[in-house]
């Protein structure tokens, strides 16, 4: 038993109390960031306008279902030796056609419609097409195409599902949206 005035014992109960709390407070937030969910910074225009640099994001921790309209940061090995953000425009067995011209892209023969793009696609980086997403892999675009490297290009190619780090959640700061939809 506390031997002690019943203040002291007061005390030293909400002591106990409030260091019990944050402690298990403090274990299930970094449960939940170590194995539910991570946090990225947007570092580039590539993604505007849907996404601005400096933007912070939280991801899921997993990579299951993965669709067109996500938006994935992949870890996969470039040039550019960065972590990417990107929109997911094809996933595995689909067929990507850019029509460089008139800036449109199609997916299985269908013309997609994309109302959070900055500009048309019309610029060529390298990968000719018509191409089929290998099976285990998908085919991401940045929204700012005039200004993103990405499937596209030699220097990134297919990504492979294996190094989507995770789906994007929602936008953290500085413009709080839990609308992921909207993205």
């Amino acid at each position: 038993m506390f031997k002690g005035s019943k203040a002291q014992a007061k005390v030293a109960t909400f002591c106990f109390e409030f260091v019990s709390i944050f402690s298990m407070a403090s274990i299930a937030i970094a449960f939940c960031f170590t194995f539910l969910f991570r946090t990225v910074v947007v570092d580039g225009s590539s993604m505007n306008p849907t996404l601005w640099d400096g933007d912070r994001l939280i991801i899921t921790a997993t990579t299951k279902n993965i669709e067109y309209g996500d938006i994935v940061v992949c870890s996969q090995p470039n040039p550019m030796e960065k972590t990417l953000i990107k929109r997911v425009i094809a996933t595995e067995g689909q067929t990507v056609e850019i029509d460089f011209e008139n800036g449109i892209v199609r997916v299985d023969g269908n013309i997609l419609n994309e109302p959070y793009i900055a500009d048309p696609t019309t610029m060529y980086e390298g990968m000719n097409f018509p191409q089929t997403v290998p099976e285990g892999c998908v085919f991401v675009m940045g929204d700012n195409r005039l200004h993103s490297t990405d499937s596209r290009s030699d220097m990134v190619g297919f990504i492979r599902e294996d190094y989507v780090m995770g789906k994007v959640l929602f936008r953290m700061a500085p413009n709080f949206n839990l609308h992921i939809a909207e993205f």
